[in-house]
């Protein structure tokens, strides 16, 4: 008889402590994550135009979302940022996992290759960006003046719309792809190699043991490593703008370029919140999407 309230006090104080426990991060999540979030979506229902003073502030509702479906810049720049998604997650998870699986090999001096990982990955967004835009200059560039030595013509790199497109996502897959080989690796270091071992014995070429082995065990790491590209892939910012600022006109252009030039330069903080908060959504309708068919995927592994 005695025991019971003994254990039920003991249950409600060990369940006060996992309380505690987990309040300062949730406190910490509700001010970096949430209450930002929150006033960003508030702004975005009021206009709020700093260049134009005398209209006030007043509450907009939807406005600002019905502008932006209507404006052709808005879905211009978002078909950028879909097109830089499309092309260098891809390219930088291939190129990443090259790298991943070189890093990975049983030599000597393997320091070095890991080292020239994090150096891309430790090289700040806008100066990348000022390295490749020198790389690509139509007089001084490296790219030219290779081009001529072959007895090529010059190309106008960063004033051909087409050609300042491939520049910028050449620029972004060399920085990510650090990024996508370090956590790979990561995820190479968890294989056990009895794995490999075991399919060597069953004569499995090394081709093989990499489709059978390799992948299936670094489907976790890839997807995550998918969800944080794709995350700053949508955010893309620094490199554009550090190349081109967007040009030549705005077609290399992205959403967070736009959202910038619309809040910083046109002081027009309502409609940016609006940009801003569809930009958010866009990156949890792609997370979501991993997620679930990384849901899926790991229901059909069980179910196997």
């Amino acid at each position: 008889m005695t025991d019971a309230p003994i254990a039920k006090h003991k249950d409600l104080s060990e369940r006060t402590l996992g309380v505690l426990l987990l309040l300062p991060a949730a406190l910490l999540l509700l001010v970096i994550v949430v209450y930002p979030i929150g006033t960003l979506f508030w702004n975005s229902l009021h206009s709020v135009d700093q260049a134009n003073p005398q209209a006030g502030e007043f509450f907009a509702g939807f406005d600002n979302y019905t502008r932006a479906f209507a404006d052709e810049r808005f879905w211009t720049s978002t078909l950028h940022t879909v097109l830089y998604i499309i092309v260098t997650v891809p390219g930088s998870l291939l190129i990443g996992l090259g790298l991943a699986l070189l890093a990975n090999q049983a030599f000597r001096w393997k320091w070095p290759v890991r080292l020239g990982l994090l150096l891309p990955w430790a090289l700040p967004l806008v100066f990348a960006g000022l390295i490749f835009r020198w790389f690509f200059e139509y007089n001084t560039g490296v790219v030219n003046d290779w081009l001529v030595r072959f007895g090529l013509e010059p190309l106008q790199w960063l004033s051909d719309p087409t050609l300042a497109f491939c520049a910028i996502c050449i620029a972004i897959i060399w920085k990510a792809s650090s990024f996508m080989a370090l956590m790979l690796l990561a995820g190479l270091q968890t294989i056990p190699k009895s794995l490999y071992e075991a399919a060597e014995v069953d004569g499995a070429s090394k081709w093989q043991q990499f489709w059978e082995v390799t992948l299936p065990m670094l489907r976790p790491a890839i997807f995550v490593a998918l969800i944080f590209r794709t995350i700053t892939a949508v955010q893309t910012f620094d490199i554009p703008y550090a190349m081109t600022g967007g040009g030549p006109g705005d077609a290399t252009e992205t959403l967070a370029m736009y959202i910038h030039k619309t809040t910083l330069d046109f002081l027009d903080f309502g409609y940016g919140s609006a940009l801003a908060t569809l930009m958010f959504l866009i990156s949890m309708a792609a997370t979501s999407g991993y997620l679930r068919f990384t849901r899926r995927s790991s229901g059909r592994g069980k179910d196997d």
